[in-house]
């Protein structure tokens, strides 16, 4: 490269940057929103009178509703102008978190958290939609890990957030929701103002509302059976089998649905191709880990622990350390050799470790020990996280990159919903026995105990029952993490079993390469520097053909906008 090339590079990638000022923004905003909830629930529920049921379905109310979003807006961005809905998706976000602030029951709060949901869920997937449609895959790479640094950011700084807001009586709870919407209305004006998006939208296309239903329907049946199951019926009951019967009904349908819609919600074609469906199992494998630890970890460190929302906060810091430090590393290797198998398959193999050395974890484990397991489970997940999209962006053109991206992130949202409630199931069991044994060896009658529908305000109790029920939180969070670490072992097979590909340096994929992708222009970076200019800069546009393929001299290895070759 010359220096007037790498000048010229250099400039674009000042460029870029600026753009996902506004675009980073928005997904620190999501991310946030999810951990500094997260941390501040077990104030919350005490204080509206929840049960550790609807403990539970605060959260998963929001996975839910933007797992269902995630397919939707992913396949709209294909058909539609993506920066409109990107900022559609900030004002529903907004709206949510404002008025979920004026709670004033559970009940009600599950409730606007699933408005919140719907618009947490559109903007993340958006966000790396866009980022995927103005950056070709081999130098996704480094801009993956500016996105798992601001996950990691987004991690840290929401539980100290939180725990602070909580701990702060002039503030209260409700802030941990309106705190977050001056960030999203500062990132809706950089995308305002400074964001262009590449059009690849379908003109006449028509959405596949059946699809969406269908597919909402069957995840929703299902997550609602792993909630309800052993508390409002048995895992072996009518209502069991109507509920998973309803759930394989509805996916069998959405298959029959698909087959034949014009523009499916999720092609068929996609789910089929091996590193899309092995990406999927080991994308549930990770959802599983980082929602579930996000979420029973604040049970574990104030309830089990007895520690303050501040300290708990502090104590995911580790956590936080190895996503980051592993994402930014992890970013530029895959970025620099134009491979993302072997620090995927790295990256599960220590997740599952420290998942499994978190379950040893009990009541009185040394607060060191458990900091170095998160810390291993961070540095997994930062490597595998966003390699896993990567993985799956590589393998489709421009045209359908909105839903490879949200059919990824949808399987991985889902899975941490499913692994909330499963996770979460498990805890309430275990906690449930554990407390029973604490309250009889105080020679009081427990046999009517029952954690999930019992109040998490402590206080009530005298200080014997009150120990004897933080020892049962502190010494069943073991079980939660055996659990995850199974799942972490799913998706470490399942990432090894993945081809490993060379990431390419357009953004269309040749239709005949669906087994192997060569990187076509690794040698002509000027090309990709071309490519990039497209972001934003109203002085520096680049012709189509650049901008869609980035070697113009080789014709018929890229299919046009929209992913398809015209007739004839």
């Amino acid at each position: 490269m010359t220096a007037a090339q790498a000048e010229t590079a250099h400039h674009q990638h000042q460029q870029i940057l600026k753009v996902l000022t506004g675009l980073l923004m928005g997904m620190f905003v999501g991310n946030l929103t999810g951990t500094i909830v997260g941390n501040a629930l077990p104030v919350i529920v005490a204080e509206i009178g929840g049960t550790q049921q609807q403990y539970t379905w605060i959260v998963t109310s929001t996975i839910l509703a933007s797992t269902a979003a995630t397919p939707i807006f992913g396949k709209l961005a294909d058909l539609f102008d993506k920066k409109k809905l990107l900022i559609a998706s900030m004002v529903i976000f907004v709206a949510g978190s404002f008025l979920a602030g004026l709670s004033t029951s559970a009940g009600m709060l599950i409730a606007l958290r699933v408005l919140q949901g719907v618009g947490m869920g559109a903007n993340m997937v958006l966000t790396q939609i866009i980022i995927a449609s103005i950056i070709p895959p081999r130098q996704r790479g480094r801009y993956n890990g500016y996105m798992g640094a601001v996950i990691a950011v987004a991690t840290v700084a929401g539980p100290l957030i939180g725990g602070l807001i909580v701990d702060t009586p002039w503030l209260g709870w409700r802030w941990t929701f309106w705190i977050v919407i001056p960030f999203m209305i500062a990132a809706m004006a950089v995308i305002i103002r400074g964001l262009e998006v590449p059009g690849t939208g379908r003109p006449g296309a028509k959405v596949d509302w059946a699809g969406a239903a269908l597919i909402i329907l069957s995840a929703s049946l299902l997550l609602m059976w792993v909630s309800f199951a052993n508390h409002e019926f048995a895992w072996v009951s009518w209502q069991s089998g109507a509920m998973v019967g309803g759930a394989l009904v509805a996916a069998v349908a959405f298959v029959l649905v698909e087959r034949r819609a014009s523009e499916p919600i999720v092609p068929l074609s996609i789910l089929t191709n091996r590193t899309t469906s092995l990406a999927i199992l080991a994308s549930l494998a990770v959802g599983t880990a980082l929602f579930g630890t996000n979420i029973f970890l604040g049970q574990y460190f104030q309830i089990g622990r007895g520690l303050t929302p501040t300290v708990a906060g502090m104590l995911g810091l580790p956590l936080v350390l190895g996503l980051l430090v592993s994402s930014t590393i992890a970013g530029r290797l895959v970025t620099a050799s134009g491979t993302w198998k072997k620090y995927t398959v790295t990256g599960m193999a220590l997740l599952a470790v420290g998942m499994a050395m978190m379950g040893t974890a009990g009541a009185t484990t040394s607060l060191a020990l458990i900091s170095l397991y998160l810390l291993i489970a961070g540095v997994g997940l930062g490597a595998s996280m966003q390699n896993l999209v990567l993985a799956v962006q590589n393998t489709v053109s421009i045209g359908n990159v909105g839903v490879a991206t949200s059919t990824v992130t949808f399987f991985r949202t889902l899975g941490g919903a499913i692994g909330i409630q499963v996770l979460g199931a498990l805890y309430t069991v275990r906690v449930t026995a554990l407390a029973r044994e604490g309250f009889a060896a105080q020679g009081v009658d427990a046999s009517g105990l029952d954690a999930s529908t019992s109040s998490l305000d402590l206080s009530v109790l005298s200080a014997p029952l009150e120990q004897a029920v933080r020892d049962a939180y502190g010494n069943g969070i073991g079980l939660v993490f055996v659990v995850a670490a199974v799942f972490g072992v799913i998706g470490l097979v399942a990432a090894a079993l993945m081809r490993g590909t060379t990431l390419r340096s357009t953004w269309d994929v040749p239709e005949t390469s669906e087994r192997v992708i060569q990187d076509v222009v690794a040698s002509e970076p000027e090309r990709d520097g071309a490519a990039e200019a497209r972001v934003g800069a109203g002085d520096r546009r680049v012709s189509d053909s650049d901008a869609r393929v980035g070697a113009a001299s080789q014709p018929g290895t890229a299919e046009p906008a929209g992913g398809r070759r015209p007739a004839g």
